[in-house]
Parts: C-alpha cells; structure tokens; sequence
C-alpha cells in the first residue's frame, strides 16, 4: 500500500461537533478530503450549510446542541438512520469565558463543563455502542494549552479542557482492546474567530503568545484538521491515549 493510502477514510462516516467554524471545519473537510462521510453539528444553521457546501457530496450538516445531553442518544440514532454507522467522532464543540477564577459563578462553570466535557461524554456514550459492536471506533478530543500549563482567566476552560485528558487516558485503556482508538488534539494558538475573540483587545496577550511560540506565529486551523486526518486514519492505528500537542512548539518552549 502506497504511503498516501493509509491516510484514507473511504467508506467511514464521522461526526464532529462544532463543525461549522474554525477548527471543526477544518478538521471537517480534511476528512471529507480524505473520503470519509463527515456529519457536522452546531447551534447555527448558517454556518454548518457553509461549510457542507465546500465538499456536498461528502459533508453533511445536522443542527444539534451538544449540551442537549439528553438528546444525544436521539441524534446519535438520526445519523445512523440517514447516513449510517459513526465510526470517527470529534469531540470538538466548544465555548469561551475570560474572567478572573475568583469571579466565575457555578452557573457560568457549568455551561463551560457542559459543553467541552459532559456535552461531549453524552454524545460519545450515545455512539460508543456501536464502535463496541463492529470493534473498530476512533474518538477525538479537542484539548488545549490550557490542558498542559496554568494560563490566567480561564478557569472554567482550563478546568474542562484538563479534564479530558483523564477522559482519554481513561477510555483508551478501558476500549482500546476492542479495536476503539481514543486520542486528543491540543492546538497551540491558532488563528481563529475564539482566539481572535481572546486577543483582540489584549495586545500585551497577543504579544506574549507570539514571543512564546518557537516558530513566532499563529498556526492555521488545518494544522489541527490534518492532525485530526493522522489520528482517525489508518496512519494512526498504534496511537492510543495521547494527547499530540500542535502549537508550534509552545509547550516544549522556554
């Protein structure tokens, strides 16, 4: 088998939650680029038929908000029924709140943990059954810098997206016998609509980020779409419970 070949996803469907912007499209269309048939999930209708109209014959956009944990299971059902049987899903639907941890309200943590972590642990149980079954199942996170290292006025964020990595250790042992693979991604700072969000008006932040990545600069979303390609393919088959940093060198830095 020619090298390329094993970066292929012909024949596999996936889902990735948050697909219709930023990371999760780019890691959308790297798999659609590679064959698979990706269904993309969002709140907002708008974006997702943006992006399924880059590659219609192979993304198809399905509204569903992740933190409606009780009807994951329904929506997990809905793609089997009109497209077929999950076995890639990405975990990668996420918010953002910038605030100093003493002021952040319970109800403020909630909806952050609800959305990067329970959001995505009900979606993940709700096709986990299936991936069980057929004994062949990739699962992916979108972790964080903020998984690796302290950095201020994220606490809800950080708390969420540290979390997760016990959540892929925990399943890559628990699974990886019965052929389901489990792995995250952590982007570096990646020149997106929530970092932008993040940085516009903190030049002094801007600054540092840049200063502290190796290679001086942002990375770009596909960065993290073909890392996404690596991990749900084939390449990728004796990779199990990691989490692969993508940031320029930002968590080996000084």
């Amino acid at each position: 088998m020619e090298a390329l070949q094993h970066f292929r996803l012909d024949g596999e469907i996936a889902i990735v939650t948050g697909g219709g912007t930023g990371i999760g499209r780019a890691i959308a269309l790297a798999l659609a680029n590679a064959g698979a048939v990706v269904v993309i999930t969002g709140r907002r209708r708008e974006p997702l038929q943006k992006t399924a109209a880059e590659n219609p014959s192979h993304i198809i956009p399905m509204e569903f908000d992740v933190t409606d944990m009780e009807g994951a299971e329904d929506f997990a059902r809905a793609v089997e029924k009109e497209v077929g049987d999950a076995a890639i899903l990405v975990n990668n639907a996420g918010n953002h709140l910038k605030k100093p941890g003493g002021e952040v309200t319970v109800d403020e943590f909630r909806n952050v943990l609800d959305t990067h972590l329970l959001g995505a642990h009900a979606l993940t149980c709700a096709v986990l059954p299936g991936m069980r079954e057929r004994r062949h199942g990739v699962i992916l996170y979108t972790a964080s810098m903020a998984s690796l290292f302290g950095i201020p006025n994220v606490l809800a964020y950080s708390a969420a997206k540290t979390a997760m990595l016990g959540v892929v250790r925990t399943m890559a042992v628990e699974y990886g016998g019965e052929g389901i693979r489990v792995n995250a991604i952590a982007p570096g700072w990646i020149d997106s609509e929530m970092t932008r969000n993040a940085t516009q008006k903190d030049p002094e932040r801007m600054e540092r980020i840049i200063q502290r990545t190796p290679l001086g600069r942002f990375g770009d979303a596909e960065d993290i779409g073909l890392a996404a390609l690596y991990l749900a393919s084939p390449a990728g088959k004796f990779v199990n419970g990691v989490c692969l940093p993508v940031d320029g060198g930002v968590s080996i830095g000084f």
